[in-house]
């Protein structure tokens, strides 16, 4: 599938793009290019790397002028670039959809007219139901790739959701760490409050499968294992046999007890897979009129979330923090 092709990646010097590159290195792909606006991060991929095949591109997905030179010849694009902090998004909400809603339609519209064969774009459990504004700019991210995938002939785009991705930059576990290390109690939220578990690897696989498997327009879902949080802040105590305190300082403003990655009106159209779930597009036309007339019967289904998955041990916990690091 990737046999002499070129492979771009927006925001591909974030956790993301430095686990495709892992994983794609020494793959057949002939090129893969990395587009973001940070020249420090480029500079210091490019001393680690030091590979031909990687092409570094100076750009914001925010300004097209500065995304045509990078997609121009490119076959395959993972859309990674966002903007992610829950606080961030909340302070500078419009800064969200400059990059999050807006780049995103930048970067569809340019691999629409370079006939880029397929564009992945990520999205976040934060989009279903949300309640903050990172949230609410990735559930739009949404309906703009799946709009445009209904208009793209030559082009099949498609997207991928998924829950915490553990020790990626800013996340909570190499918070846990630094606090562990340091001596300081560790502080949580909420003990109760779960949080889907996924590793890298798996962010990257679920990519690839919604890249070999899937049709415009749909949205792939990891079927992902969870932990709260208390057990989570217990099992890194007993890795590192520390004795810090857990200090409960209460929900933040923008938080959820439980995320969710699919709805219940997604669950009642999404196909169950062995590992995943695919939830199609909404293909309907555009006479809205019939639809007064025309419905579907609503099951009771539940919505899928990091309460009513499956629950990690606290061993089955101990061992994925082992198999990325922590140990």
């Amino acid at each position: 599938m990737f046999r002499g092709s070129t492979l771009l990646i927006t925001g591909g010097t974030g956790s993301f793009g430095n686990a495709v590159l892992n994983k794609f290195l020494n793959s057949d792909l002939s090129e893969i290019r990395i587009l973001s606006r940070d020249e420090k991060k480029q500079h210091d991929m490019r001393v680690v790397y030091n590979n031909p095949k990687i092409k570094f591109f100076i750009g914001d997905v925010r300004d097209k002028d500065s995304i045509v030179s990078a997609v121009k010849g490119v076959d395959y694009i993972f859309h990674a670039a966002a903007l992610k902090q829950v606080p961030s998004c909340e302070f500078f909400p419009v800064e969200a959809v400059k990059t999050n809603v807006l780049g995103s339609e930048n970067v569809l519209s340019v691999a629409i007219e370079n006939n880029v064969k397929k564009v992945i774009c990520l999205s976040t459990d934060k989009a279903v139901y949300p309640i903050n504004a990172m949230g609410v700019s990735k559930a739009m991210m949404e309906k703009v790739f799946v709009a445009k995938s209904r208009t793209s002939d030559s082009t099949v785009i498609c997207g991928t959701r998924y829950g915490n991705v553990m020790a990626s930059r800013g996340s909570i576990i190499p918070h846990f760490y630094d606090q562990i290390k340091s001596g300081k109690d560790i502080t949580v939220t909420d003990p109760t409050m779960t949080r889907f578990m996924m590793t890298l690897d798996d962010a990257v696989n679920l990519v690839l499968f919604a890249f070999e498997n899937g049709n415009s327009g749909d949205i792939f879902v990891q079927k992902s294992p969870s932990s709260t949080i208390g057990e989570l802040a217990k099992a890194m105590k007993k890795i590192y046999n520390s004795s810090v305190e857990i200090k409960n300082i209460g929900i933040r403003h923008a938080e959820k007890m439980h995320e969710t990655l699919l709805s219940r009106e997604e669950r009642l159209v999404a196909e169950e897979l062995e590992n995943y779930f695919r939830v199609p597009a909404d293909n309907r036309d555009l006479n809205y009129n019939k639809y007064f007339f025309e419905g579907k019967q609503f099951k009771d289904l539940e919505e899928y979330n990091s309460y009513n998955t499956q629950r990690l041990s606290e061993k089955q916990l101990i061992d994925l923090l082992a198999s990325i690091g922590y140990k």
